[in-house]
């Protein structure tokens, strides 16, 4: 990337041209992991395709967020894309007009993605619920354990080469800990039984809230974009 673009793409992010400094070499706990609940029926939505997967998705009421929902937020991008974004679940905008991360926290990301020289038709994005929990709040672990088969058929099907998995919440979700996320960040985890590579960065929604923290997640994009130019 030429230094003119790579500008631009920092100053769409709220950033200026800055450099990292060396920083001495910390000894890192290593963080305990707290089992949360796995998916009971993984192999219920194992042979569906993409249309009958959104078919079920619009369909289901296998938790209590079906009562207050919208409608579902499936996922959206390109279904041949090496890179899957992933959130914890859908908020307001996102329950209105049926896409995930729309509104502010998807101009970030948007502008996130254009750091590292992708668009948004460039990825897939999806959610770790595909309905969204009353206030904005938490994922329930029932929630989880029933939606989580969605996502996994999804990534069966998508076959990413990377995910970037954004927030601690859908972090903690997707790897079965309970850990803040400052010690997930530049960690090359993976998920599932093909061992897709998983990289944790901050959500855009807590970026806007604490733009400082975006240096940070400039240095998760760039790892993430050199985990997945080593294969």
């Amino acid at each position: 990337m030429n230094s003119g673009l790579r500008r631009d793409y920092l100053s769409a992010m709220g950033l200026g041209t800055w450099s990292l400094r060396s920083r001495p070499t910390m000894p890192v706990a290593v963080p305990a992991i707290v089992p949360v609940p796995v998916s009971v029926h993984p192999e219920r939505d194992s042979d569906c395709d993409w249309a009958q997967l959104r078919q079920r998705v619009a369909a289901c009421t296998r938790c209590g967020l079906a009562a207050s929902r919208t409608q579902t937020v499936f996922g959206v991008g390109s279904q041949n894309a090496q890179w899957l974004v992933v959130g914890e679940a859908p908020g307001a905008d996102e329950d209105r007009e049926g896409e995930p991360f729309v509104g502010r926290a998807g101009q970030l990301l948007n502008s996130m993605l254009r750091a590292i020289g992708l668009a948004r038709e460039d990825v897939y994005i999806a959610n770790v619920l595909k309905c969204r929990p009353p206030n904005n709040r938490n994922p329930l672990d029932g929630e989880t354990v029933e939606c989580l088969p969605y996502l996994e058929r999804q990534i069966a099907l998508l076959k990413p080469k990377i995910m970037l998995c954004v927030g601690r919440v859908a972090a903690n979700n997707l790897l079965r800990m309970d850990v803040p996320l400052s010690r997930l960040r530049q960690e090359v985890h993976t998920f599932g039984a093909s061992r897709v590579p998983l990289v944790v960065t901050y959500h855009p929604a807590y970026l806007l809230r604490t733009p400082s923290e975006k240096r940070k997640a400039w240095e998760d994009l760039k790892f993430a974009r050199s985990v997945l130019a080593r294969g």
